[in-house]
């Protein structure tokens, strides 16, 4: 149980001699009681542990205002209080969304996936609909393609498509290659559009669907089969 990042051992022991832990439906009570972990159900007041070693995959639909960390020094609502029980314990939000973007997050306790997923070297997709201040037109558009200088260097070439302008506003879709900080917004504001909402909508082949804003489900297995053919793993 302590392993699995229920509580501490002595906690867990107290679990135990408070009836809350159960092994294949009955309750002990009994410290020192043998399981195999590889064989039985273990659950705790009602949560069903799973092996240490588990791999977990989530994808979350994560609402504006919300931080993407583990956890914040400054009390701040995280992605993980979205996640409540559901996530495993090792858990991490793979790359970057800042606080005021919303869309599509993947959380894993797969290290080596979460690892090329945002390595620049596997060039993963992302995409994201962006609706930018003001009517941005087709040269501004093509410039945006061809790549942005920032002061961390030029932006590789992305693909904005789906432009739809308004009155005072233009709304598109763009597909980048690479993980700069804030990158899409400080593209916007460079050519004089900042950002007023973004929301990214894949990842590689993963695909933010129908997932609501704020909820979160587990990753199918052809999902992952997908995730992990697209990082060659």
């Amino acid at each position: 149980m302590a392993q699995c990042g229920v509580a501490s051992r002595r906690k867990c022991e107290a679990l135990i001699l408070q009836g809350k832990v159960r092994v294949n439906g009955t309750t002990i009570s009994q410290l020192g009681t043998l399981i195999d972990p590889e064989k039985d159900d273990i659950s705790v007041a009602g949560h069903t542990l799973s092996p240490p070693d588990t791999k977990q995959y989530i994808i979350l639909n994560k609402p504006k205002g919300i931080i993407v960390t583990r956890h914040d020094t400054h009390g701040r609502k995280t992605v993980m209080d979205l996640l409540g029980d559901k996530a495993l314990p090792g858990v991490f939000p793979v790359g970057r969304l800042d606080k005021d973007s919303e869309g599509l997050l993947l959380l894993t306790n797969d290290g080596e996936l979460a690892h090329r997923l945002i390595h620049p070297r596997y060039e993963i997709e992302k995409e994201y609909i962006a609706k930018v201040k003001g009517t941005v037109p087709p040269e501004t558009i093509r410039n945006l393609g061809a790549g942005v200088r920032l002061e961390d260097g030029v932006t590789l070439p992305s693909q904005v498509s789906r432009v739809r302008r308004e009155k005072d506003t233009t709304t598109f879709h763009i597909v980048i290659r690479e993980g700069k900080k804030r990158e899409i917004r400080r593209m916007c504001e460079h050519v004089g559009h900042p950002v007023l909402k973004l929301t990214r909508i894949r990842i590689g082949p993963l695909k933010l669907g129908q997932v609501k804003k704020g909820m979160s489900r587990i990753l199918s297995k052809r999902e992952l089969a997908q995730l992990q053919s697209a990082v060659s793993l």
